[in-house]
């Protein structure tokens, strides 16, 4: 049975286009304003969290909700739309009960304060990716969930064949030139970090434990033709302080900041660290190689985007896109804006030259307020600093936009930035497709969703080619 008319919630992260939506529908031939370029064809796929159940509404944690997957199926100039809950065993268990049994990331703290650890449930609600003809929907406390093309159904946790000893980040990059996954997860208890590379045949081969000096959140890495780059940086689990009543993390500069670089196959004996000035990222754009520097850019702020105090300004905590190029061989590092004017997040690249040399990146633009929402999207050129901006219009919100190539590109930016867009004053939302040659232009098609889709974390693209 539906619940969807019998919960309505004050807590921010649980209204407007935060609000869950509790039906999974198929809806086909969906209208369209404009036209579907019959050069694209794949899955455009969006996931978040959507609670089937709120355990305590004045504590709800934005990180909490069950996983759902919004997906628009693109074929011969025509859509399909569906949406569906990752069937996770926590989610079972608690439709079965009828209530929530898993509570909340900020009532963890309560329950250790008492002597009990909660329990965890694996929402797969964060981010996907897309490996060895395989999708997987992830968060970081878990292990993968393996979901099926283009139906969107849960087929079971993938421990890939046994290998893998820890929790997968929800932030794996995938280097298309040789099929490799690197991975890594972290924990509140030793081992801090513990990093893998997924080979070609499935399988978590290399993995290796490496020595930070304090639990931190990381959530994103980098990897280059030959490392891969992890951040360890101010944004602390402190159990003590979550026992008291504070916070999941807390802001330590104590903690230091510091990028550290490791050979692809190398261990805690072979990573280099090169201390950088205080920040945070959440996301990462790309890194590359040039010579002797590992190039890496990245959405900086200047505070962790999820703690909160009371000397934390909005502005502290959003992020603008940032590069730093670290000598391996002198051990420098210059650090240098790319964008003072917007602030942004979520950037993304073409899939295909992910830890390679790219000229655009795209991301999602801020539009500072109380509770910041993206109003646009952004095109940065690497080559000439050129900044572009795709504008939605007043009280239209969109999310993380995926770069997909037309069939038969001719170059990088040849093909379609696509995304969610929500109209507020509506209450109504779309799946956009812009030209990414003439990126500032209307969209060559909006196409209708037949319900609306909540603001979600990460989106992702996959090619009919490779599903």
């Amino acid at each position: 049975m539906s619940i969807a008319e019998e919960v309505k919630f004050d807590n921010p992260h649980l209204r407007k286009n935060n609000e869950p939506v509790y039906d999974e529908i198929t809806a086909e031939n969906l209208e369209v304003i404009g036209e579907i370029p019959s050069d694209v064809e794949g899955n455009f796929l969006r996931v978040g969290p959507n609670p089937y159940y709120v355990p305590d509404e004045a504590k709800y944690h934005i990180f909490d909700g069950d996983g759902m997957i919004h997906g628009v199926h693109l074929k011969d100039g025509k859509a399909t739309y569906r949406n569906r809950f990752i069937d996770s065993p926590g989610l079972r268990e608690e439709r079965e009960k009828g209530g929530w049994i898993y509570p909340g990331l900020n009532m963890f703290g309560e329950y250790i304060a008492r002597g009990e650890m909660p329990g965890n449930k694996n929402t797969g609600n964060t981010a996907m990716v897309h490996h060895q003809g395989q999708l997987f929907a992830m968060m970081e406390g878990g292990t993968p969930y393996r979901i099926s093309l283009p139906e969107l159904t849960t087929e079971g946790e993938h421990d890939f064949k046994g290998t893998l000893t820890h929790n997968f980040t929800a932030h794996p990059k995938v280097d298309a030139k040789t099929g490799e996954m690197m991975t890594f997860g972290y924990g509140i208890t030793p081992p801090f970090l513990t990093y893998s590379v997924v080979g070609v045949d499935g399988t978590a081969g290399h993995t290796t434990e490496i020595e930070i000096p304090k639990p931190v959140m990381m959530h994103d890495c980098a990897i280059t033709e030959n490392y891969t780059i992890f951040p360890d940086l101010p944004l602390v689990f402190d159990l003590e302080k979550m026992m008291s009543g504070g916070g999941l993390v807390n802001w330590d500069p104590q903690n230091g900041c510091r990028i550290g670089i490791v050979p692809r196959l190398g261990d805690d004996t072979s990573i280099r660290w090169f201390e950088i000035e205080e920040s945070f990222l959440f996301h990462v754009a790309n890194a590359w190689e040039e010579g002797d520097e590992v190039v890496f850019q990245a959405c900086r702020s200047n505070r962790g985007g999820i703690e909160t105090s009371e000397d934390t300004q909005v502005q502290d905590q959003l992020g603008q896109l940032h590069e730093w190029r670290f000598n391996m061989g002198t051990g420098d590092v210059i650090s240098k804006p790319i964008d003072r004017q917007y602030y942004c997040d979520f950037p993304r690249i073409h899939d295909e030259l992910v830890g390679h040399k790219n000229r655009y990146t795209y991301a999602a633009r801020f539009r500072v307020q109380d509770m910041p929402v993206f109003d646009g999207e952004m095109k940065y050129d690497n080559e000439t600093g050129e900044i572009q901006v795709h504008q939605f219009g007043d009280g239209r919100e969109s999310g993380e936009a995926v770069f997909a190539p037309r069939i038969n590109a001719r170059s990088e930016d040849d093909g379609y930035v696509i995304c969610f867009v929500y109209d507020e004053n509506l209450g109504t939302s779309e799946c956009q497709i812009i030209d990414a040659l003439r990126f500032e232009d209307e969209p060559v098609a909006r196409i209708k969703i037949p319900q609306r889709v909540p603001h979600g974390f990460h989106a992702s693209w996959v090619p009919a080619s490779h599903s």
